[in-house]
């Protein structure tokens, strides 16, 4: 199944032109040669909640993509609010994804604990939060990358449910 992605990076330096979107580089390819996934939209955004919110709501509701993976925006600073929009637009949260994205960090580095993403859904699109950095990007999406297809599924209501 070809699954439809967008792309949102919440980056200040980014949405002026100041820095290289790298970290969409590492999910564009990954989602190309792991997921089968077509990319349907890509913007780069200022850390504003109120833009982040509305990119999503967009990408979700007119751009009907499965999946909105995010970057940047994740950690403790005052600017990092992408978890915020994120929560402010979602039905429901798939807090295991995010708990497995942060576990397999936590094996390399301790400091992965101050991620902050988050997972969700809003209607029939899975909302993934992912860091700005383009290695922690790659590691934190291949934590995840194995169940994507049946979460996805699930989310479409195509995929039968599983029990824990």
């Amino acid at each position: 199944m070809l699954w439809k992605v967008a792309l949102l990076s919440a980056s200040d330096k980014g949405s002026r032109g100041e820095r290289e979107d790298t970290s969409a580089q590492v999910i564009r390819e990954l989602m190309e040669e792991e997921l089968e996934g077509e990319i349907v939209d890509y913007r780069i955004v200022p850390d504003e909640q109120d833009e982040i919110r509305a990119a999503l709501i967009e990408m979700a509701d007119y751009f009907q993509a499965d999946l909105i993976l995010t970057t940047g925006g994740t950690g403790l600073g005052l600017r990092d609010v992408t978890p915020e929009a994120t929560l402010m637009v979602a039905d429901r949260t798939v807090p295991g994804m995010a708990e497995a994205m942060r576990t397999a960090a936590m094996n390399r580095t301790r400091r992965a604990m101050l991620f902050r993403g988050v997972c969700a859904i809003r209607g029939r699109t899975l909302i993934i939060n992912l860091p700005g950095d383009p290695k922690s990007v790659h590691e934190l999406l291949m934590a995840v990358m194995d169940v994507l297809p049946a979460a996805l599924l699930q989310v479409k209501g195509l995929g039968r449910e599983i029990d824990a």
